[in-house]
């Protein structure tokens, strides 16, 4: 919820000292301002309208304008951290389009996941699920875990898989969103004409939480960085089984590379025979991939939702079943002597499944060529028979990948489904 204040701090030897503050909203993993998203107008008005009001007060002099941003619990520190960072810019460049702003001014504080927010929100709403053991286990982080990172994510685990998520997923929805809000502050300090009696020191007023617990442990809004519980880091090892079904072991991997840019290389090996019955069964190949994310998955969570990618690939086989048999590339040599080769585009869509599997299906369409030799077992030999060229435009590639995620926060929360 957007809120305009006015909270005075302290008197100093200087004068007194005022700071106004707005919240300023933002979608979800985007830095770019949206004007007309909820209030955002408004209160931007309203910070512009301050400073060009006091810019002709003569009494009064803006000594810092800072940008503090927060976290949701269930993004990752470092990323939000970015997050914030960027949007604390874009507020910064919108106000200094429009009044002369110094750029020794400017200022920004990450307050770190914003448990204290949270606790305010979920005891001021009587529909959260399972609200007396959600609000039990937020205190118990707040006030016992989040000093140590490895008990904060042991605690933050818990509370995602609590009566099954529902209290989780009702938070992400309802709560989670204005938790994500950058705020802006305007710091003024205001001379009186008769000189004041100076403060030794300035208490901030701290922000407590009303009819919890009275021996609530009160949060200040400046508070230390909460230090990240670990460095993201998204991969993903996956298996195509339609591959897996036509008796063809393969296996993939897929590294992101930032900004929903991520690189994939997969490989294939079969190598069945039974020349007693004249069936052979063998390929071997694999093929490299860059696709680029897009889509509300996407936004939410690397290597999921759908991607668009270009790919290479090159393969050699020699199949046959007791009739005519055919081997790609040269007999006898290997992948890169004469062997087949193709490029194209492809379309996917990567769905959560489980905490830590996806499955992926995609279907790529380009241009494949290359020479296959014709032969056929006569008297315990294989007789070639032909060389042929083809050239081939068309589907190309075809997967429905079991993927299974690996690294620090690359996990789907709640049972399956991922986030909704």
């Amino acid at each position: 919820m957007l809120i305009l204040t006015l909270l005075t701090l302290s008197a100093t030897a200087r004068g007194e000292e005022l700071r106004y503050s707005v919240g300023i909203n933002f979608r979800q993993n985007i830095h770019t301002l949206d004007i007309d998203m909820f209030g955002n107008r408004k209160n931007l008005d309203e910070i512009l309208e301050s400073m060009k009001r006091n810019a002709s007060d003569t009494s009064v002099y803006l000594r810092r304008i800072i940008v503090v941003g927060g976290a949701s619990p269930e993004g990752s520190i470092k990323r939000n951290k970015e997050l914030s960072e960027r949007r604390a810019a874009t507020l910064f460049s919108y106000l200094a389009s429009r009044v002369n702003l110094p750029d020794s001014l400017k200022a920004t504080t990450f307050l770190g996941r914003d448990w204290e927010g949270l606790i305010r929100r979920v005891e001021a709403d009587t529909l959260t699920p399972y609200r007396d053991d959600c609000l039990r286990q937020l205190y118990k982080i707040y006030t016992e875990l989040s000093h140590d990172p490895k008990l904060e994510d042991a605690g933050l685990k818990e509370l995602r898989t609590m009566h099954g998520g529902a209290c989780w997923k009702y938070m992400y929805q309802h709560h989670f969103p204005p938790l994500r809000a950058s705020k802006i502050q305007l710091w003024y300090e205001k001379h009186h004409p008769v000189p004041v009696i100076p403060d030794p020191e300035i208490n901030l007023i701290p922000v407590t939480v009303r009819g919890f617990n009275d021996n609530f442990r009160p949060k200040y809004e400046f508070d230390t960085i909460v230090p990240e519980v670990c460095r993201p880091f998204y991969m993903a090892i996956k298996t195509n089984m339609l591959y897996d079904a036509a008796l063809v072991p393969n296996i993939g991997a897929e590294f992101y590379l930032g900004k929903r840019w991520s690189v994939a290389a997969n490989w294939k090996y079969s190598w069945w025979k039974t020349d007693r019955k004249h069936w052979y069964w063998r390929t071997y190949g694999g093929d490299f991939e860059i696709r680029k994310w897009f889509g509300k998955l996407a936004k939410e969570k690397p290597l999921q939702g759908h991607h668009l990618g270009a790919y290479a690939l090159a393969t050699t086989y020699d199949y046959e079943t007791g009739g005519t048999g055919y081997i790609g590339g040269r007999p006898g040599g290997d992948i890169w002597d004469k062997c087949d080769w193709g490029v194209g585009l492809s379309y996917g869509y990567s769905i959560p499944v489980r905490r830590r599997l996806n499955i992926d299906f995609t279907l790529g369409v380009g241009y494949f060529a290359g020479y296959y030799y014709e032969y056929k077992p006569i008297d315990n030999c294989y007789v070639w028979q032909a060389t042929k060229k083809h050239k081939y435009f068309g589907p190309t590639k075809a997967e429905i990948s079991l993927v299974w995620l690996i690294g620090c926060d690359n996990v789907n929360p709640g049972k399956k489904g991922g986030r909704r």
